[in-house]
């Protein structure tokens, strides 16, 4: 049994018009003797009557307990379930074999952390028996259910991680995940209007795009499906011939090949950030420590961290930046923030040992007066961050000197 995993997204299945497309879609690969788990989001978005953010506004916890916590888990699982049952209904209609599931008779089952579970395991055996008799089960996205059979939601991008989740429980053939756009793009194509598409990208360039600001697929799913070595296509819903972008191991058809001379591959960035720089004194050992666990005690996210004897910079998101600065100052340090900026990244798998490339994006951002407020590289990403008044010209001159308005048209499978 040829098996593949299809997933689509919420303005895909919104509207019957949309639906028709994604049936569509099915068809072509029922025509090529697969079968198919296709797993689905809500119904639209905000403010679509089904959509997950529409339904959190019905209800008002003003403080969340874990019980609050597990009720709302209860009620953000209804769009997906919703747009499963909608879809289902819609393919048998239309002839085609198909049943509804969803996330806890699919047997995804997480821990009990409610609004943002984590995938313990797949227990995929009712999945194989429904398969048996039909040709297709769509299932319910971003929910599963605890040990215990409490509903739970896995968080932002949870249904491009049930489609893996599912791929990988089920050594499926491929995951297609189906968005608006044909594949994953060398930037943000509102931004860079020279933007074009990736043919084949490796996985973790892809999860450093996507950790990065790059929103085609969550990184959680690009990281579970490289760990089962399961192929991810990204695809557009409405193109029905294109195949959109390959994420794979490697380049070509032969596993063992070397990777072709891309240093970058793209670039990718995210706005509404505060730099913090925090003094200390390079004398008390404790003072680094002493930060981060204000922040964890307040669950406040940081990244983007560079730590020297004197001083530690980071970013946070500029929603909590004033409560941030308020906490350490009651603690006693001196706190320089900087409102309004934002992370520009570029991303390669051959930057490793290539000093060219971190010059490079330096110079063009001071050729281009963007000054960098602060800098970090790994051995795939450099990242900068800058103030976001300059996104535009950053990421269009980076894109410029890189030349990947071209640079990625000649990598392809064929």
């Amino acid at each position: 049994m040829q098996l593949l995993i299809q997933k689509f997204g919420g303005t895909s299945v919104k509207s019957k018009e949309n639906r028709e497309h994604v049936m569509k879609q099915i068809s072509r690969a029922l025509d090529k003797e697969y079968k198919l788990v296709v797993v689905v989001s809500a119904l639209g978005r905000s403010p679509d009557p089904y959509a997950t953010d529409s339904l959190l506004d019905m209800v008002d916890y003003e403080d969340e307990t874990d019980s609050s916590k597990r009720e709302l888990d209860m009620l953000m699982s209804c769009g997906e379930t919703i747009a499963s049952v909608v879809l289902s209904n819609e393919l048998q209609q239309n002839g085609i074999n198909a049943t509804a599931l969803n996330g806890a008779q699919a047997g995804l089952i997480t821990n009990d952390e409610y609004n943002e579970a984590k995938i313990k395991h797949v227990k995929a055996e009712r999945i194989k028996h429904e398969l048996q008799t039909h040709d297709v089960v769509v299932v319910a996205g971003f929910q599963g259910r605890t040990e215990s059979g409490d509903i739970t939601t896995i968080g932002r991008g949870g249904s491009d991680t049930t489609a893996a989740a599912f791929g990988a429980a089920l050594e499926a053939e491929a995951i297609e995940i189906f968005t608006d756009v044909n594949g994953m793009m060398t930037a943000d194509p509102r931004v860079v209007e020279s933007a074009s598409r990736i043919d084949v990208v490796t996985y973790t360039e892809t999860s450093n795009l996507a950790h990065h600001g790059a929103k085609v697929i969550h990184p959680r799913a690009v990281e579970i499906a490289m760990q089962a070595e399961v192929p991810i296509r990204i695809r557009s819903t409405y193109l029905e011939e294109e195949e959109g972008t390959l994420i794979t191991s490697s380049w070509g058809q032969e596993k063992g090949i070397d990777i072709p001379d891309r240093s970058v591959t793209g670039i990718a960035h995210m706005d509404d950030l505060a730099q913090l720089v925090v003094s200390i004194d390079e004398n008390d050992l404790n003072a680094q420590a002493k930060i981060f666990s204000i922040m964890e005690k307040a669950e406040i996210s940081v990244e983007f961290i560079n730590i020297s004897s004197n001083f530690i910079a980071f970013t946070i998101p500029m929603e909590v930046a004033d409560e941030t600065e308020k906490l350490l100052l009651d603690e006693g340090f001196q706190v320089k923030v900087t409102k309004d900026c934002a992370k520009v990244s570029a991303v390669g798998a051959e930057m490793t040992g290539n000093p060219g490339v971190l010059a490079t994006l330096t110079n063009t951002l001071v050729d281009n007066e963007v000054q960098i407020l602060q800098a970090a590289d790994s051995h795939t990403t450099i990242w900068v961050l800058i103030h976001d008044k300059h996104i535009k010209k950053a990421v269009n001159a980076l894109h410029e000197v890189f030349e990947l308005e071209s640079a990625n048209k000649q990598l392809s499978l064929q």
